[in-house]
C-alpha cells in the first residue's frame, strides 16, 4: 500500500531528471548562464529596492467636514510701509471679524536695505503714567484712580480710556474716524504719532498666524487701522494719512495648515512691486483640503492651494476702498488622501519568481536555439569536406 502511495506521488513529479550521462555542455551554454545570472541579480537587487521604497497612494473624497477651523500662517514683508501703520485685519462669510489682528503676529522693523531695526510682538505697551488727564477733566491726582476719558465714545458712564489704543477702539465701535487724535491725551503721552513718525521710510515684516473658521472668507494687509462701517472700509489715521502708499511686496511664506512631505504652496517666494500710485492687490486662493499619512501612521490634516491675481488701481474704483494686498479664499469641496505604503510582502515574492523564472526561461530559449544552429552549421561544414 505504502509503495502504491509512494509510486503515484513518484509520478506527478512535474521536475522530471535527467541522467547525468545525457547532459552535453557547451561554450555559449555557459556564457548565457552567466549574463542571465547577472541579470537576475539585477533585477532582483531592483525588486528589492522598490520593495523598500515608499509608495504615495492618492484618494480623491467629498469632504463632509464641518464646523472646523482652518490655521493660516503667513510671513510677508513690505519694503516701504511702516510697521506703525499696517494693520492685519480678517472676517468671513459667516460675519465674524477680527480687525487690527495683535495676537501670534510678530513684526519687524526693516531699513531701505532690508536689514531688521527691531523685533517684537505687535501692541502698545503700557502708557506712561505722568499726571494724565482724567475723565472729569483734571489731572491725575496722587490718591486717584486713573480713569481716562473717551472723548465722547463712552458706551456708558463707567467707560473708561486708558490708552490711546483703547480710545481708537472706543471710537471703532462708535463708527468715528479719530481725525484728532493729535488732541488726544493719551496718544499724546505713549508718543503715539512720534513714532509714526520715527519710522518714516521704513519698511515692515510681519509673520504670525490666524486661527479662523472653515468657511469663505479674505484677510488683507492695510496700511493703517481700519474699522468697519456699512461694509465700507476708512482710515483713522487721518492726521497722517499719507495720499498714496506703496504697497509692494514679498511673500516668503503663505500656508493653510501643516507642512507636509511634497507640498508645494505656490506664493512662497513671490513678490510684486508697485508701480501706480495707490492701488488694492488681490489674491484669489482655492484651498483643497489634504490629509497626509505617512509609513508610520502619523497622520497631518492640512491643505493645498491654488491662486490666480489681480491687481485694482484706487483711481478708477471707489475712493472709499483701501489699499492694500488682500487674500481671498474659499475651499474645494474635494478633499484629498495621501497615503504613504510598502509594496506587499507577497508582491515583492511574486515579481522576484517572475524575474526569475521569465530570464531562466528566455535564456533557455535562446541557448536552445544557439546549441541547435551551431550542430547545423558544423553538419553542413562536415558534409562539404566529404563532398
Amino acid at each position: 500500500m505504502k509503495n502504491t502511495v509512494l509510486s503515484k506521488l513518484r509520478n506527478l513529479d512535474a521536475y522530471p531528471k535527467v541522467n547525468e550521462d545525457f547532459f552535453t555542455r557547451s561554450l555559449s551554454g555557459g556564457i548565457i548562464t552567466l549574463v542571465s545570472s547577472l541579470a537576475i541579480l539585477l533585477l532582483v537587487f531592483s525588486e528589492f529596492r522598490l520593495y523598500l521604497h515608499t509608495v504615495t497612494e492618492t484618494k480623491l473624497l467629498v469632504d463632509t467636514s464641518r464646523g472646523e477651523t482652518l490655521r493660516i500662517n503667513f510671513d510677508v514683508t513690505f519694503p516701504a510701509i511702516p510697521c506703525s501703520i499696517l494693520s492685519v485685519d480678517a472676517m468671513d462669510i459667516s460675519g465674524e471679524q477680527h480687525l487690527d489682528i495683535k495676537h501670534d503676529i510678530i513684526k519687524k522693523r526693516i531699513n531701505t536695505n532690508g536689514d531688521v531695526i527691531e523685533s517684537k510682538p505687535d501692541g502698545i505697551g503700557a502708557p506712561k503714567i505722568e499726571k494724565p488727564l482724567q475723565r472729569h477733566g483734571g489731572r491725575l491726582e496722587q490718591n486717584e484712580t486713573y480713569c481716562g476719558s473717551c472723548f465722547g465714545a463712552e458706551q456708558s458712564d463707567d467707560d473708561c480710556c486708558n490708552s490711546c489704543e483703547e480710545v481708537r477702539d472706543a471710537y471703532r465701535r462708535k463708527g468715528w474716524a479719530m481725525t484728532n487724535a493729535d488732541l488726544i491725551d493719551q496718544c499724546k503721552r505713549e508718543g503715539f504719532f512720534e513714532r509714526i513718525k520715527e519710522q518714516e521710510g521704513e519698511g515692515c515684516n510681519v509673520q504670525g498666524s490666524l486661527e479662523v473658521n472653515r468657511v469663505a472668507g479674505n484677510f488683507h494687509f492695510a496700511p493703517g487701522k481700519t474699522f468697519h462701517q456699512s461694509n465700507i472700509f476708512f482710515d483713522d489715521l487721518m492726521s497722517v494719512h499719507k495720499d498714496s502708499y506703496n504697497i509692494s511686496h514679498r511673500i516668503n511664506r503663505l500656508a493653510f495648515g501643516e507642512y507636509f512631505p511634497g507640498v508645494v504652496n505656490p506664493l512662497d517666494g513671490g513678490h510684486w512691486t508697485h508701480e501706480t500710485s495707490n492701488g488694492m492687490y488681490q489674491y484669489f486662493i482655492k484651498v483643497v483640503p489634504t490629509i497626509y499619512t505617512d509609513i508610520r501612521g502619523r497622520t497631518v490634516n492640512s491643505n493645498q492651494y491654488s491662486v490666480t491675481e489681480h491687481f485694482k488701481d484706487l483711481e478708477y474704483i471707489s475712493p472709499n476702498s483701501q489699499p492694500g494686498v488682500f487674500f481671498y479664499y474659499d475651499f474645494s469641496p474635494i478633499k484629498v488622501i495621501f497615503k504613504e505604503e510598502h509594496s506587499s510582502f507577497l508582491h515583492f515574492i511574486t515579481n522576484i519568481c517572475a524575474v526569475i523564472g521569465g530570464i531562466f526561461t528566455v535564456a533557455g530559449i535562446i541557448d536552445t536555439f544557439v546549441y541547435h544552429g551551431q550542430r547545423r552549421m558544423k553538419k553542413k561544414m562536415e558534409i562539404g569536406k566529404f563532398r
